[in-house]
């Protein structure tokens, strides 16, 4: 098992070197206007909405989570 990394009790080199790292990997990133990607989220989740059992609900019969008996406190 690995010790922790604690980026605190690291010197400012190394710190500073990870950071790098960290920039290098995200600019290779293929970024998306939030424009076009949230319009696409929205279709997405309207196009399914559909088959979501948390906005169309599950049925009785099948759902698992359904109390088996009653309980009565008298």
């Amino acid at each position: 098992k690995m010790p922790a990394l604690h980026i605190e009790d690291l010197p400012e080199k190394e710190k500073l070197k990870m950071e790098v790292e960290q920039l290098r990997k995200e600019v290779k990133l293929q970024r998306q206007q939030v424009s076009k990607c949230s319009e696409e989220i929205k279709n997405y989740i309207e196009e399914r909405s559909g088959e979501d059992p948390l906005v169309k609900g599950i049925p009785e019969d099948k759902n698992p989570f359904k109390e088996k008996g009653s309980c009565v406190v008298s």
